[in-house]
């Protein structure tokens, strides 16, 4: 069934179902729900962008390079990898990282970055990120909690405030990798940042996947939805793509790629593909701890696995 035609006036990247900006249901239609939008085009004068956008572009103008951390299924490792990228790219004192947690509800980069307990700390430039190394700055809703237990019950509205206060408020400064990690889905918080990135200039995404077709069904969702909303694809990663014993180093299929894991995937849907990371126990452990694996563990199939991913990446953002 073909989609159904966006509405006159409708905004650029709007959402599928837009009724555009001169129809009377604008604002107020379902398809509306979360959208960034959402506030202006109710109101009786709904003309411009968000007015924010330029303060976003403003406060971003010393980051490089943006990279979103993406997949639509949900336990694929986005966070883990998010984690080590940032550590790997961090290892050169020269290069100066940042990571931005929007999972709202879920926020574990605290966790597996060492962070957890810390707190955001305000100053006359705004927001300081947290900061696991002089080079590598942090921020997460996490660090907003009483206890790392609470529960975010937030609708789109909220999220979408949040994440925009995380772009225009906190004191990023010069930075050569800026990178997103988000929650599974093509929901709220991707419409949110991808509204409020496209004017910074997003260099791409990373999608994220495991061999298996149940993931991959929702990774393909994913994709598109890249494309409806002018995200430029970096590549595909595939996680867990097997098990290495930690003490023989033999590898072993887990999750059977049935119908050709992601490679099949990314050359059907012609994107690249990055690599696979085979699961290593010890990956686990120091997401846990909160330390960089690649450093800990540098002769691990899967260490040597995120590291040519990292150059791929580093090569694909520097080409753009």
């Amino acid at each position: 069934m073909p989609d159904e035609p966006t509405g006159a006036g409708a905004p650029e990247n709007a959402p599928e179902h837009c009724p555009g900006t001169e129809s009377e249901a604008a604002g107020k239609a379902e398809a509306c729900e979360g959208c960034p939008n959402q506030n202006i085009c109710a109101s009786s004068k709904p003309a411009g962008p968000d007015p924010d956008i330029g303060k976003v572009v403003r406060n971003l103008a010393g980051v490089r390079h943006k990279i979103l951390v993406l997949s639509g299924k949900g336990g694929v490792g986005k966070s883990t990898f998010t984690s080590q990228l940032a550590f790997g790219l961090a290892a050169d004192e020269d290069t100066q990282v940042a990571v931005l947690d929007i999972d709202v509800c879920g926020p574990s980069i605290p966790k597996v970055m060492g962070l957890e307990g810390e707190e955001v700390h305000n100053s006359g430039e705004g927001w300081s990120p947290v900061y696991a190394a002089d080079n590598l700055g942090v921020m997460s809703i996490g660090f907003l909690l009483n206890d790392p237990d609470d529960a975010v019950i937030w609708r789109g509205p909220k999220k979408n405030g949040i994440i925009k206060q995380f772009l225009k408020d906190v004191d990023w400064g010069e930075v050569d990798f800026m990178l997103v990690d988000t929650p599974p889905g093509t929901s709220d918080e991707h419409l949110s940042v991808a509204q409020y990135l496209k004017s910074t200039h997003i260099d791409g995404a990373v999608v994220v996947t495991t061999p298996q077709e149940v993931a991959l069904l929702d990774v393909r969702k994913e994709i598109n939805f890249c494309k409806k909303v002018d995200i430029p694809i970096l590549g595909v990663v595939e996680n867990m793509a097997g098990f290495v014993c930690p003490k023989c180093q033999h590898e072993t299929q887990i999750f059977m790629p049935s119908t050709g894991g992601a490679a099949r995937m990314a050359e059907e849907m012609k994107i690249p593909f990055l690599g696979s990371i085979p699961l290593d126990p010890r990956l686990g452990q120091c997401c846990d701890q909160g330390v960089g694996f690649i450093e800990k563990h540098p002769e691990s199939p899967a260490a040597v696995a995120y590291t040519q991913i990292m150059a791929k990446v580093k090569a694909a953002v520097n080409a753009a």
